[in-house]
């Protein structure tokens, strides 16, 4: 896992100076307040994860990130998971959620909190505490919900909520079960304070709405102020927002994008997102940064930057093994080192994903091949070449191989042992030329 440095080891004053440099604070209630807060003696903060999805995504991982660093400056984290506001959701720019059913909300909480555990501390004194509004939600009554809580909220503030408005101006509208959200969410944030002495909640910039909801609760029931800070919404070079509603989510469940795919994702990344990236996505200390930074504008070709970039995300999500498999998987492949044979069907699948063909009913697959058929043949599938004749000229110049090894013979057929898993054998055309075909 990526080593994390707090902010004294990196050079900042307080962590809030740091967070602010990394582009990690969005808004926040008064600065100087948050700030004092901070840099006093440790406080309690929380974020809600909701489990919509069977898994988090990067948007999350801001979060999570912004949760380690204020954890490693000694502040006493708290991850609620929401068994109860997953069940419902907060409203979506693009129109209302479909319901999940309760054991399905259930066990993507259990995902969920597993996710988290791989980011934060989850051991030791400044352990993080795992809690679900569930369990102080699910026995309130609808009349102890409207007396207790609903009374504190005034119509007019509801309707002014960013996200509920722009729903009101679509043809769809908003539930009144979305439109609720918000005072649940309040009401999270009053019961933490109340149960935990939590001063703190933290979430993305859509959230602000849900977010101000409970400190003015907390404001208003118990006279206190308390402090709300939120993260940018990060985008692509294109301005897409990485989220899971825009259909190009990069999940951090392997078993929902793998290892290598998301290893790729990072180290493809343009050299002008390397800034950013590298600030709010690792834990790099800022003179690492910079150098980084000048080192891509300097030498793009290299693409150092992407390659750190890649390492420390990945690592931080998967662990170091893994990420080491993601690369090994890559250089293999491209016959730059390492052993083809040894990498695992998963990861194979994925690192081959982007050489399946065009068929005929307009899906993307690999060529089906059988034993037998011959490799020139085999090569013609892939779309390595356009011809056997053309297959058979690439052998003659050494350019032909099969998994990584030189194919020698014009007319050598395919065997058993060439499928790697059984699956898959894998042909290049020199050294950036890649394709697939599959046994059937």
């Amino acid at each position: 896992m990526a080593h994390v440095i707090d902010f004294k080891q990196a050079g900042f004053d307080s962590v809030l100076d740091e967070l602010e440099w990394r582009g990690l604070v969005n808004q926040s209630t008064d600065r100087d307040r948050l700030a004092a807060a901070l840099n006093g003696e440790p406080i309690t903060y929380y974020c809600g994860f909701d489990p919509t999805a069977a898994s988090l995504h990067i948007g999350n991982l801001v979060q999570l990130i912004l949760m380690r660093h204020l954890q490693e400056a000694g502040h006493h984290p708290i991850a609620l998971v929401g068994g109860a506001t997953g069940l419902i959701g907060d409203p979506r720019q693009s129109g209302e959620r479909t319901l999940n059913a309760k054991s399905i909300v259930a066990q993507w909480a259990e995902r969920l909190k597993r996710q988290i555990g791989g980011i934060l501390v989850v051991d030791g004194p400044n352990a993080t505490r795992f809690v679900s509004n569930y369990d102080w939600t699910a026995n309130m009554n609808v009349i102890d919900f409207l007396r207790d809580v609903g009374k504190n909220f005034r119509l007019g503030t509801m309707l002014a909520k960013d996200t509920v408005a722009r729903r009101l101006d679509s043809e769809d509208g908003i539930s009144f079960t979305e439109f609720s959200y918000q005072v649940l969410q309040g009401n999270d944030y009053l019961h933490l304070y109340d149960e935990y002495d939590c001063t703190l909640e933290t979430g993305g910039s859509d959230q602000w709405g849900n977010l101000t909801s409970g400190l003015d609760l907390i404001h208003k029931v118990r006279g206190v102020d308390v402090n709300v800070m939120t993260t940018p919404i990060i985008t692509d070079a294109q301005g897409k927002k990485f989220g899971k509603s825009e259909g190009n989510a990069i999940w951090l469940d392997a078993d929902m994008l793998s290892v290598y795919k998301f290893y790729q994702f990072w180290f493809n990344r343009p050299d002008a997102e390397m800034e950013s990236l590298l600030k709010a996505f690792t834990f790099l200390p800022k003179d690492e940064i910079e150098r980084l930074v000048n080192e891509s504008e300097t030498n793009p070709g290299a693409r150092e930057a992407q390659r750190v970039l890649a390492w420390e995300v990945t690592s931080l999500v998967h662990g170091d093994e893994a990420t080491k498999h993601a690369i090994e998987a890559s250089t293999a492949l491209f016959g730059r080192g390492g052993d083809v044979t040894s990498i695992d069907e998963q990861t194979l699948e994925a690192a081959l994903e982007g050489v399946k063909i065009d068929m005929e009913d307009g899906t993307k697959a690999f060529a089906p091949v059988a034993e037998g058929d011959r490799i020139i043949e085999a090569a013609v599938k892939a779309g390595l070449v356009k011809s056997m004749s053309e297959a058979r000229k690439t052998i003659r110049s050494g350019g032909l191989y099969l998994n990584n090894v030189r194919v020698e013979d014009e007319e050598a057929t395919l065997n058993g042992e060439d499928f790697l898993h059984g699956r898959f054998a894998l042909i290049r055309r020199g050294k950036k030329a890649v394709g697939a075909v599959e046994r059937h």
